[in-house]
């Protein structure tokens, strides 16, 4: 018999107030699936307190204990969840993988541009309500007239796949509208062509911070302080326990997505797990099992593999975004850069995250824009925040630095 489509995803709400929600998949395997659902969870603001993932290579089994601070649209969780998943032949039951032989189609990029006056938090409000909708922002650019309005365009994939649509794209403006209020000058929502994102590269010059082999294994001393302390890490792997597998355990401070990133590397590195257990303890402590194996089947035991699997697991744990604030000129640059995997995405909701940091602390945006970068041997999402220093900045640069980064850690 196989799966049932709706037995594929199980959402049990908690038993009393304050318990975790536990997503449960069971679904046929393949390379990177605990990536794609990590990200999943984590692009709808959810934490995962708890994990196991259990596969013999062809069928998996993965539980996931989640929290929330807002509320979740739980149907719409699944329904991602599910469309991640292989699908499996229901008639025999026997599963198989998605056919990769035909490389998927790139999805339609539509450009949202929109006029009006500035204010403050003005560009969260916004990102606040694209996220909501499920619109992914590629790229994005915010300049600011001296007579204080603003040209905004936010280069946007729609998740649903629906934007072409006049229904979805009077509703994706209708809200914006709303958010803006009486601000609003013009706005438009618009198909566009490989040429025109093509133009809308930034910048390609990066300052020394965040382009610094060993900058993202530092932080600011504000963040090191009390529980925050970024030095409680250690990575081992074990050849010796099992007789098929590479056991990698971790124990590290917790962060927001620590689990995806942590998946994000093994899918990049083409391996496979064939048994994890995550688990977090007081004071954002994690503890982490996992059983991995090569895409050939056999453990890691060249030790130039090791090394560089191990250094590239303490680089997620010590520092998976690089934040730094620097003086372009006269002016002060916020920048972070986020790494993308090899398929191509980014850590989710980023840009709302930076933009809601801001906002708390009271800063307005100038200019703003996103691009991608190769910094050493990997490709990053790069985003520059020009801060509008009005009358002068009020808050420290350290102080923007450390706020931006709790932020995106969830340490906020």
């Amino acid at each position: 018999m196989g799966i049932l489509y709706d037995d594929v995803v199980i959402i049990r709400p908690p038993e009393k107030e304050g318990d975790p929600t536990v997503v449960t998949v069971n679904c046929p395997d393949k390379t990177g699936l605990g990536c794609d659902l990590c990200r999943i969870i984590l692009f709808f603001g959810l934490n995962i307190v708890r994990g196991d993932v259990s596969t013999d290579g062809k069928w998996c089994y993965i539980v996931f204990w989640v929290v929330w601070k807002q509320k979740t649209r739980w149907s719409l969780l699944k329904k991602r969840m599910v469309e991640a998943c292989p699908t499996c032949s229901s008639a025999s039951g026997i599963s198989y993988y998605r056919s990769d032989l035909q490389p998927p189609k790139p999805p339609d990029v539509f450009l949202l541009k929109f006029s009006c006056h500035d204010r403050k938090g003005l560009l969260h409000d916004v990102t606040a309500v694209l996220c909501e909708l499920e619109l992914t922002i590629t790229k994005v650019k915010v300049s600011t007239t001296p007579d204080g309005k603003v040209m905004d365009l936010f280069f946007i994939i729609d998740n649903r796949e629906l934007l072409h649509t006049k229904k979805r794209k009077d509703d994706t403006i209708e809200q914006i509208q709303d958010v803006l209020e009486n601000s609003i000058l013009t706005i438009d929502i618009e198909l566009v062509g490989p040429e025109i994102t093509g133009c809308s590269q930034a910048s390609s010059f990066l300052p020394a911070a965040i382009t610094e082999d060993d900058y993202n294994l530092e932080l600011p001393d504000s963040v090191r302080s009390g529980t925050l302390r970024s030095d409680y890490v250690s990575v081992t792997m074990d050849n010796l326990l099992s007789p098929a597998h590479t056991l990698v355990q971790i124990m590290c401070q917790d962060h927001k997505g620590l689990l995806y990133d942590i998946m994000r590397t093994i899918k990049d590195y083409n391996m496979k797990i064939s048994y994890g257990r995550f688990t977090t303890k007081p004071r954002r402590k994690c503890e982490m099992d996992l059983f991995i194996m090569q895409a050939d089947g056999k453990k890691i035991v060249d030790p130039n593999k090791q090394n560089s699997l191990t250094t590239r697991f303490r680089t997620e744990l010590f520092r998976p975004l690089r934040v730094a604030v620097v003086s372009r000129g006269p002016d002060i640059e916020l920048l972070v850069a986020n790494p993308v995997e090899l398929s191509g995405n980014g850590r989710p909701l980023v840009f709302y995250d930076i933009t809601l940091a801001l906002k708390m602390l009271d800063i307005c945006i100038f200019t703003a824009e996103i691009g991608r970068h190769v910094i050493g041997d990997r490709e990053w999402e790069v985003y520059r925040i020009l801060l509008d220093e009005g009358e002068g900045l009020s808050v420290p640069r350290n102080k923007i630095e450390e706020g931006v980064w709790k932020m995106l850690m969830g340490w906020e």
